[in-house]
């Protein structure tokens, strides 16, 4: 009788268990720990970084209603235009820990870290412990990820959330798990509740992976397809359906919206209206939508902010499938390349396209998708070294990226950029010629590590850039090139006669300062940054001007002088709102330097009818606020005149009317301030002006 004896499983020594143990404990440690090191470093330096959802962040912290709703105050007048997921996050914190800039952004530094991880995660399930550390350290030296995962935008919890997803439904397939599904499903609703539709361009790339994959009927993937989906209808809907069933008058407005819906918002100006440009409710873009195109994600700041191994990771993708391209259907490293591989398409292409407002910033949503598309594509490649084809399209992509990265270092045009282009491009043309080269194992291998390295040579020294400069503002970019105005194309930063702000000339920000005065002067720039809140003019990065009395205007923040916080602060318990003044990011400055709730007339940009002059009246009535502060920018049109836009559809110039015939101005430094409680003598007509304080 003939006996079948199972496979007998060579085992390792245990000295070399007890030595491969060790490399993958010791280099995922480091891994991860360099992250934290990278994504922690000098963080408070940025201070509150973006006030406006700072201010959401700490009106979260001191009313739980205004957590729950996303409300830029804690009053509840108005939401952020945003749903609030991320701010869940920094609310608690704030809560928990105290209002400061180091309970703003650790935890987008600790979602840094988390991404990192599951990229990691994810990669080696295909390829490897080697290739997951490769892929991961990828993703944590993307510029863009450098930038986002120390700010406190809804990008860190988005990408966050779709990297976990991205990881779920990996297993899923493997599996054929409709509860690993599910799961996804709920991840990508919490996707929507932080950044509303852009949660699903990841959609096609999960969906159609599973549908291809996963090993059982076709019938059941469908069936676990159509349950994921209702997973993720319900983890979104139950908050929507809350916000639109609760009636308008005990919630606050919902900012970016034209009839105070959240499913306006979502599907109006932060949805289609972002793709067609028709934003209703917006400003009419402003010069921020400029070079659409299929190479808006190749050139200028978006390029070197991602784009460092696009080229390559393209190139691995369409040789990774067509090597695997007789596998079976159930093949995962080929399931994992097309889920990474579509997810950079649907998402660059949307990006690349899109009419509506774009940012440079949006790119870290491509960072992971990126990173794991050229390690998993390289190393099924790598495994096929033995061909020549494999061997010849892993030699393009090493070379195509090597000169790549010697472009995007070019426009830089300083030092060290200019020396480290011809590091990148020698050691990567190296490795080209290794791969194609007859085959000498130590010395090629010995090569190819080195080129490996030397792709990351630009990413990092961008990423090194982007962690020694302090971001704040409402538009913030990574490395050392810069839009040259209002979602330019960009162009070279760090050189004098540039743009203001920056290095004696490049980077401009948006926005506001950090608390503390933290000095930007080692920036460059005019006057550096200015004490939060609040830096006016074209702040952030070094800003090249003081801030305006009173609101600087869309993307600018207030100057708060002494005199006005003592002002704003006395008594404020005794009502609801301290002040109401025109515009969120006025609002937030006023704010995070008094502590106290302040009504954005307008929202975010001005054209917001929350609140309406019949309810700000009644409030004005119930003493509910204690004081208007003006905008010496005149805020409710004046955005329009500046950037192109459609001014106030809103109810600030009403409102501004109503209180400047009704109530007497005092100036208070520099500011126009209105006292709520004590109305003029005379209605109908202008007041005459006293003055408090000096005009610092």
């Amino acid at each position: 009788m003939t006996t079948f004896a199972p496979p007998i499983t060579p085992v390792a020594p245990a000295t070399t268990r007890s030595r491969l143990l060790g490399w993958r404990g010791g280099s995922l440690l480091a891994l991860l720990a360099g992250t934290a090191l990278t994504y922690l470093w000098t963080l408070s330096e940025s201070g509150y970084a973006n006030s406006f959802y700072a201010a959401a962040a700490q009106a979260g912290s001191q009313s739980w209603k205004a957590w729950f709703f996303g409300s830029l105050d804690a009053g509840n007048a108005i939401t952020v235009d945003k749903p609030p997921a991320s701010l869940w996050l920094m609310g608690l914190s704030a809560r928990i820990f105290g209002m400061s800039s180091w309970s703003i952004l650790v935890p987008q530094a600790l979602l840094g870290v988390g991404c990192v991880y599951l990229v990691f995660l994810t990669v080696r399930r295909v390829n490897g412990h080697t290739a997951g550390i490769i892929a991961g350290a990828a993703t944590a030296l993307t510029p863009a990820a450098a930038l986002m995962f120390r700010f406190n935008n809804p990008d860190a919890m988005l990408l966050f959330l779709l990297t976990a997803a991205g990881y779920v439904v990996l297993r899923a397939t493997e599996k054929a798990s409709g509860r690993l599904v599910l799961l996804a499903g709920v991840l990508l609703g919490f996707g929507f509740l932080t950044k509303m539709l852009q949660a699903f361009l990841v959609l096609p790339a999960f969906g159609l992976i599973y549908l291809l994959a996963a090993p059982t009927t076709l019938r059941k993937r469908i069936l676990h397809l159509l349950g994921g989906f209702a997973a993720m209808v319900v983890s979104l809907g139950w908050w929507v359906a809350i916000v639109e069933l609760v009636p308008a008058s005990s919630r606050p407005y919902v900012d970016g919206s034209t009839d105070n819906s959240i499913l306006q918002l979502a599907f109006g100006y932060n949805g289609l209206g972002r793709l067609n440009g028709n934003e209703t409710g917006g400003h009419g873009n402003a010069g921020f939508s400029s070079g659409v195109g299929l190479l808006r994600l190749f050139e200028g700041v978006s390029g070197g902010m991602v784009a460092w191994l696009l080229p390559g990771a393209l190139i691995v993708l369409v040789a990774g499938v067509i090597a695997r391209g007789r596998a079976p259907r159930t093949d995962l490293p080929r399931a994992a390349l097309l889920m990474t591989g579509i997810s950079i398409l649907a998402t660059g292409l949307v990006f690349s396209y899109m009419a509506g407002i774009y940012h440079d910033y949006y790119t870290v949503a491509l960072a992971p998708w990126i990173a794991m598309t050229a390690t998993i594509g390289a190393a099924i490649l790598w495994q096929r070294r033995t061909a020549w084809q494999a061997r010849a399209a892993l030699a393009i992509a090493l070379g195509g990226s090597a000169v790549w990265a010697f472009v995007l270092l070019h426009q830089a045009h300083e030092q060290p950029y200019d020396a480290l282009r011809w590091v990148a491009l020698i050691l990567g043309l190296a490795g080209t010629a290794a791969l194609l080269l007859p085959w000498r194992r130590r010395l090629t291998n010995a090569v190819l590590v080195g080129a490996v390295l030397g792709m990351f040579v630009g990413p990092a020294a961008y990423t090194i850039d982007t962690v020694r400069t302090p971001h704040t503002g409402s538009i913030v970019t990574a490395g050392p090139v810069s839009s040259t105005g209002f979602g330019g194309m960009g162009g070279p930063g760090g050189r004098p006669g540039g743009a203001p702000g920056g290095r004696a000339g490049g980077r401009p920000s948006f926005g506001n300062g950090f608390p503390g005065g933290a000095p930007g002067g080692a920036q460059g720039g005019t006057t550096g940054q200015n004490s939060l809140p609040g830096a006016g003019g074209f702040g952030g990065r070094g800003a090249a001007g003081g801030g305006g009395a009173g609101g600087g205007g869309l993307l600018e923040g207030a100057s708060v002088s002494s005199e006005l916080k003592s002002l704003l602060t006395k008594d404020a318990s005794s009502y609801t709102w301290s002040a109401a003044v025109s515009g969120s990011q006025n609002a937030a400055s006023y704010e995070l330097a008094t502590g106290t709730s302040v009504i954005a007339i307008g929202g975010f940009n001005g054209t917001a009818d929350g609140p309406t002059l019949a309810q700000f009246e009644a409030w004005v009535s119930e003493g509910k606020i204690h004081y208007y502060v003006a905008s010496s920018s005149g805020f409710g049109g004046g955005f329009a005149g500046r950037a192109g836009g459609t001014g106030s559809s809103g109810s600030s110039s009403s409102i501004e009317q109503w209180v400047s015939s009704h109530y007497t101005a005092q100036t208070v430094g520099s500011t126009t301030v209105y006292d709520l409680t004590q109305p003029s003598s005379s209605t109908g007509t202008t007041d005459s002006t006293t003055t408090t304080g000096d005009n610092t």
